[in-house]
């Protein structure tokens, strides 16, 4: 007689998407980030045209990436917060 045999399969939790950009899981990050890039292109082409010097340039990009916090600062300027 065969002993009755279990195979024990190791279940892994699947990891929830907890993103703040947009409500679903997956495609929504790659629609978030892209508009990030844009903007992030924006904001360079905007600085670099301001730009008497190359190290002015450089500080143009250095900011393009940080371009949300200036945001943010002038928003609570604004509202005298």
């Amino acid at each position: 007689m065969e002993e009755n045999k279990v195979e024990y399969v190791e279940r892994v939790p699947e990891k929830k998407w907890e993103g703040k950009c947009c409500k679903r899981g997956g495609g929504g990050v790659a629609g978030c980030g892209g508009i990030y890039g844009l903007a992030f292109i924006g904001a360079f082409i905007y600085y670099v045209q301001n730009a008497t010097t190359f190290t002015m340039g450089v500080i143009g990009f250095l900011k393009a990436l940080v371009w949300p916090a200036f945001l943010i600062y002038r928003l609570f300027e604004f509202l005298h917060m």
